[in-house]
């Protein structure tokens, strides 16, 4: 294996902190949402900096892989809803939706290219087989 970039971040104060990559880049406050319990308010939290980063990886690798069907792509978007589940006392797992707008491609062909994107994605090799990941096409 050949390392090509290492992210660094460092996270103080868990969800009601503040997280800064070593670069400065992302700079963030972390609140808990309203539907937690938290306060909610000007901050992000753990479960929206994995769907942002998840979209965008995703994104890539479907493009690796319309690029190699031969099939063209325009103004394709890719939304990640993570998920934070309750599975017990004091357990959690998350779970992921990932939707797909591929303009121009019917959805048969939509379907196959996410499908296939799940494989080289390295979000989803990472997480394949610890959570649960949809692919939906819009």
């Amino acid at each position: 294996m050949q390392a090509l970039y290492t992210a660094v971040a460092t996270a103080k104060g868990g969800r009601e902190g503040h997280a800064r990559s070593s670069d400065g880049i992302l700079d963030v406050d972390l609140r808990i949402p309203k539907s937690m319990g938290g306060p909610g308010g000007a901050g992000t939290n753990p479960e929206q900096l994995f769907a942002a980063g998840y979209a965008a990886c995703f994104e890539s690798a479907l493009a690796l892989v319309a690029r190699r069907s031969k099939v063209t792509l325009k103004d394709v978007s890719l939304t990640a809803h993570v998920t934070l589940n309750k599975t017990g006392e004091s357990q959690f797992d998350l779970s992921v939706e990932l939707h797909g707008v591929l303009p121009g491609v019917d959805k048969a062909e939509a379907q196959k290219l996410l499908e296939e994107a799940h494989q080289v994605c390295p979000y989803s090799r990472a997480t394949r087989g610890n959570i649960e990941v949809k692919l939906v096409v819009d």
